[in-house]
């Protein structure tokens, strides 16, 4: 039996950053992982959809070239040229993963793993059984042990994905070839970028969204622009609209499903159904039943250290059922081990952590929504400032899109900062340190923004919220 101070069960985003964090506190960490390091993150999700967002944002800018100047006359797009670049991708940064592993002297161990209740290995719950691919096993005993396991695809009750007609986000990621149709199942950040990518590949897309609109964790204005931008595009966008899974069936090469909105039904035809309806916390067969640990709506219960009921057994990311991000995977991962290490981290304040969505264009937002504000009872100012008065937004031919603050009316303090238009998820993150610093809106806009760039959008949206903005 071989002992470490942590064991991190899983090696995604939130597990690996929690184990190098740990090598640098000084601890003796493993980490147990049944497929390749980096997890949904780098294999089945952030990155490879964005190599391929990339593909259909630059397919879509060279269809427009004659703008540029750029003859398109003989334009086509190769999905295994594109493919071939995203698994590229993954493997470098793979490779730079386990670089990293080596590097900390981190233990990697392939296996399934799970935790144990008390027993001769251990008098508290928190020993690990890895089952080896071999079929061997060993058991690990830790001082602590932080579970980061992820979370899958959810099925649409009564559809189950079969890979080929009824797809997960996962399994998109594998297509071989193109559907001349597809109907996508909520209007997520997941559905949403995949309804962009499709149809910048010439793909006829319908949302289907059960709720009053798509994007509804974001500010009305911007779900009410991204909805507008997708139309133009040719994308179908049904909300308020329920899918009826019993009344699917296949027809020839596709599928056809009745969709109930507002007490009227319709039959949808396509060639490929993608379900984008959120992801499930990946909890189970992992030995929790062995333990005191709290589950709350399919999600383990922790404190603000990220510890659960049971004293040396942490969760973090996709597992605790919060924001289902990358980077607050990794900083939920990070204070956990340096609770560990007894450090006494602050706990985050999940209100500064920005959210993305990667279609074309952006979406971004750090903060309350305006309705949000509103129901929390803050006296709202806002102010908007668009993108085609930006220069660089100009130059780059995507003009579409805006920048919104809210502000307090009686502090002047910022309450949350929304952003729909080229390239925001690279905007938002000043807009996030500002939320963290507690800045004025007023101290955004004393900020001189370089000219031409994307980023004066934002600093005139801050003065136009005192109506001192330039551009408008």
């Amino acid at each position: 039996m071989e002992t470490f101070d942590v064991v991190v069960l899983g090696g995604g985003t939130g597990g690996y950053v929690a184990a190098i964090r740990g090598a640098q506190l000084g601890l003796r960490v493993a980490v147990v992982e049944q497929g390749k390091l980096g997890g949904t993150c780098l294999h089945q999700g952030c990155i490879p959809s964005k190599a391929l967002l990339r593909s259909a944002e630059l397919f879509a800018t060279v269809k427009e070239g004659d703008v540029f100047g750029i003859a398109t006359s003989d334009l086509r797009f190769d999905l295994g040229k594109a493919m071939a670049r995203k698994a590229q991708i993954v493997e470098q940064l793979h490779k730079g993963i386990q670089y990293l592993m080596k590097k900390n002297h981190i233990t990697v161990i392939e296996g399934y793993g799970r935790i144990m209740g008390p027993s001769i290995f251990s008098p508290m719950a928190g020993a690990v059984r890895v089952e080896r691919p071999d079929g061997d096993s060993e058991i690990l005993s830790p001082k602590a042990t932080i579970i980061a396991t992820g979370s899958r695809p959810r099925v649409l009750p009564g559809l189950p994905f079969d890979g080929v007609r009824v797809l997960s986000s996962d399994e998109a990621l594998q297509l071989t070839t193109l559907p001349a149709s597809a109907i996508i199942v909520g209007g997520g950040a997941i559905g949403v970028e995949w309804a962009s990518m499709l149809a910048d590949f010439g793909v006829q897309v319908t949302i289907v969204e059960a709720l009053p609109r798509i994007l509804v964790q974001e500010d009305e204005e911007i779900s009410a622009e991204m909805t507008r931008l997708l139309k133009k595009r040719k994308v179908a966008i049904l909300t308020g609209a329920a899918i009826d899974p019993s009344s699917y069936r296949v027809e020839g090469n596709g599928i056809a499903i009745r969709v109930n909105k507002e007490g009227s039904e319709q039959v949808l035809t396509a060639e490929m159904m993608l379900v984008a309806i959120g992801r499930e916390p990946r909890i189970d067969d992992i030995g929790l039943e062995a333990t005191q640990i709290k589950i709350e709506r399919g999600a383990i219960v922790v404190d603000a250290t990220m510890r659960t009921a049971e004293k040396n057994i942490y969760a973090i990311g996709d597992v605790i059922g919060g924001m289902q991000l990358a980077h607050v995977a990794a900083h939920e991962g990070i204070l956990a081990m340096e609770a560990i290490a007894g450090e006494h981290p602050d706990p985050l304040n999940y209100a500064n952590i920005a959210r993305c969505t990667y279609g074309r264009p952006e979406v971004a937002s750090v903060g309350l929504t305006e309705a949000q504000a509103r129901e929390q009872g803050y006296t709202v100012k806002t102010a908007k400032f668009p993108f085609k008065a930006i220069g660089k937004a100009l130059v780059y031919g995507e003009a579409d899109g805006f920048v919104k603050i809210i502000g307090d009316q009686e502090t002047n303090d910022l309450l949350g900062v929304h952003m729909v238009g080229p390239h925001v998820t690279d905007l938002i993150s000043e807009a996030a340190l500002a939320h963290v610093l507690d800045a004025a809106p007023f101290e955004i806009g004393q900020t001189i923004h370089p000219h031409p760039t994307l980023t004066e959008a934002l600093g005139e949206a801050a003065l136009a919220l005192d109506g001192r903005a330039i551009h408008s």
